[in-house]
């Protein structure tokens, strides 16, 4: 496979050293490549799962890579692409971040095959460095001019905060990264984001300033929305891959809500779907907007590949109950994030015990009826379901056996109209 090509077509190459010779460079062998991930938080979010998606793809086509978790430089924080000085972590926190951030990095790339992926933490060369050897080995190396020359350090040195000395020297650390995994790896090429070329090109500075040898970069871009925005942040923050911070369900809802501009750049960018399947969904978007297969696709795969088949099916499930399948096996949780948008009333439990509650009156608890003529005629009418299954009995009564979570009841009206009664 002529990888170069492909990630040129997907839109992923944004810069790179040598653009006459990197891809003929790439294609001669296999090589080690890594990128930097660093640990402010516990989880990876969608703005990182593009630079570990290109190492899965340098991966699936025959080279090696390295998956770099910043132990170290995450003490300072990277300066590029921030406006103000990043708080600094405590050492724990540190140190549970790069955990959080090496399991799912392990669910994306392959440590285990022959040649297979390396995870290595930059804390483990930097933690015994004292201050005076580094500037004596390394700062010595690197002219002032060149950092000051950076786009990064340019941006904030223009604003009234400016940079504090520890920020400017993000760069010395980052770039050292590169010449250690080369002299212990054999890594020659780095990639990462955009806002990433200048620590990239410090890094192949510095190794032909030691060592004489020639490395090579490569970023991708930003992952934007076509208004310029930032891809995976929502009204209720950042969409993450940890379980635990962005629930399978709602990560599958945000690429099910993609926009239509933004849905052909994700599956390029995104996903490994072939050429050709991506051409036809961009024909299908164009003739069959309403239907959204791209995006759906786009869900499909990007769960999967996070999550894995289990959570997506659950995933699947949990959309299909917005559009009328019947509610079934679901904690409450679940249901409150399925229907988060949706009017919900709190009830005391009593109401479902002895004779139970009527459902014309839980219809009017839960405000899809003004009162109980008005649920009568619902009722009658077809248009009363609870947990998504049609009720026609205006004497119905419900109890606890009709919960669909632990404590919630679903209540519908009509096609759209939902409403939650939790009995507590």
């Amino acid at each position: 496979m002529d990888l170069f090509a492909d990630l040129s077509w997907r839109g992923l190459v944004h810069q790179c050293t040598h653009p006459e010779q990197l891809g003929g460079w790439l294609a001669a062998e296999p090589r080690t490549l890594y990128a930097g991930f660093d640990p402010t938080s516990d989880s990876l979010h969608v703005g990182s799962l593009l630079p570990a998606l290109m190492l899965r793809r340098f991966q699936r086509a025959g080279h090696r890579p390295i998956a770099l978790v910043g132990g170290a430089t995450g003490m300072i924080g990277d300066p590029s692409g921030k406006s103000e000085e990043r708080p600094l972590l405590s050492v724990e926190e540190l140190e549970k971040n790069v955990r959080g951030i090496e399991r799912q990095l392990r669910r994306l790339l392959d440590f285990d095959a022959p040649r297979g992926a390396v995870l290595v933490n930059n804390l483990a060369w930097m933690a015994e460095y004292s201050y005076l050897h580094f500037l004596r080995d390394v700062g010595k190396h690197v002219p002032l001019s060149v950092m000051l020359s950076k786009e990064s350090v340019q941006a904030r040195l223009a604003r009234d905060s400016g940079i504090s000395y520890t920020e400017f020297s993000y760069m010395l650390l980052q770039a050292y990264d590169f010449v250690v995994l080369h002299q212990r790896y054999g890594c020659q090429l780095q990639i990462g984001g955009s806002d990433q070329w200048g620590n990239i090109t410090a890094g192949i500075d510095l190794a032909r300033r030691m060592h004489g040898v020639q490395l090579f970069g490569l970023t991708c871009p930003l992952l934007l929305k076509s208004d310029g925005t930032k891809m995976g942040k929502t009204e209720r923050g950042a969409i993450y891959l940890a379980p635990e911070k962005t629930s399978p369900y709602a990560f599958y809802q945000y690429w099910i809500n993609v926009a239509d501009d933004d849905a052909g750049r994700c599956l390029r960018m995104l996903t490994e779907l072939p050429r050709e399947e991506i051409e036809q969904l961009d024909q299908a978007r164009q003739e069959r907007p309403h239907l959204r297969e791209s995006q759906k696709r786009l869900a499909e795969e990007l769960t999967r590949l996070v999550h894995g088949e289990e959570a997506l099916a659950a995933a699947q499930r949990a959309s299909a109950i917005l559009f009328g399948a019947e509610i079934d096996n679901l904690t409450d949780q679940q249901l409150a994030e399925i229907f988060a948008d949706v009017p919900s009333r709190t009830l005391p439990c009593a109401r479902l015990e002895g004779s139970g509650l009527p459902l014309v009156e839980a219809l009017v608890e839960a405000g899809l009826a003004r009162s109980k003529s008005e649920a009568r005629r619902i009722i009658a009418q077809g248009g009363a379901y609870v947990n998504n299954r049609p009720c026609r009995d205006a004497e119905a009564v419900l109890t606890a056996a009709d919960l669909a979570g632990q404590t919630t009841l679903v209540l519908r009206s009509g096609k759209k109209h939902y409403a939650l009664l939790r009995f507590v």
